[in-house]
């Protein structure tokens, strides 16, 4: 071969080795750069708890759902369903439903009778019997559902139907709440029935203030009737 030929063989050897040494550095030296300019992976808060879940060292949460009645003076009843919360221990807290019997099961304790007791004393006798397998218990009974006392309406209302008695109610206001009264209804002849005795309450009355000793209170199981 010609010294002239060799010496451009040499030349294009040593330029496509620089153009391949030059395009490996550059590789090296800009992939750091693109990877700080990457936004990193979205990654969960630090000490979250997941989706759907509740932190079992956090308080127990309160139900929006509850019904408000005075736990020193509402009388627990068969069918009613108990919001039971013990601080820090989840195998307790849950939902129970009292028994036909008056009485609902607690893991450990066994069968507690719940029947004809307020929340608050019922909270006070699941926070004695608790001592024997948890230092000092704090422990809250409230009301999920009333199933234990209800009335009813009927006859010419717009809302005829079952209504639930979680607090004191008088005659006047559950009329109010039955969504008012029909074309026809006969407002001064309301009769409520309980057991075998007729009462006889005329709304009229009550809106001019008049005769306000008719205007008693419901109890479980009356049967307003608006004719």
């Amino acid at each position: 071969m010609a010294r002239k030929d060799f010496s451009t063989v040499v030349r294009k050897a040593v330029c496509v080795a620089l153009i391949l040494v030059g395009g490996s550095w550059l590789a090296s030296s800009t992939a750091p750069a693109l990877a700080q300019n990457r936004e990193p992976a979205p990654t969960a808060p630090t000490g979250s708890a997941a989706p759907g879940r509740s932190d079992s060292s956090s308080a127990p949460l309160k139900s929006d759902s509850s019904v408000a009645v005075d736990p020193k003076t509402y009388v627990i009843g068969a069918q009613d369903v108990l919001s039971i919360k013990v601080w820090r221990e989840q195998d307790f807290t849950g939902l129970y439903t009292v028994r036909p019997d008056g009485k609902i099961t607690i893991p450990l304790i066994g069968d507690v009778q719940a029947s004809g007791l307020t929340p608050e004393r019922l909270g006070e006798q699941l926070k004695q019997a608790l001592t024997n397998y948890i230092n000092s218990p704090d422990v809250s009974v409230g009301l999920q559902t009333v199933g234990s006392k209800k009335f009813y309406i009927t006859g010419e209302v717009n809302r005829p139907g079952e209504y639930i008695l979680a607090i004191p109610t008088r005659v006047f206001d559950a009329l109010s709440n039955s969504g008012g009264f029909r074309d026809f209804a006969n407002k001064k002849k309301i009769i409520i029935i309980r057991g075998a005795d007729r009462l006889k309450f005329n709304y009229q009355d009550i809106l001019k203030g008049k005769n306000l000793e008719q205007n008693i209170y419901l109890e479980n199981g009356d049967t307003v009737v608006v004719p």
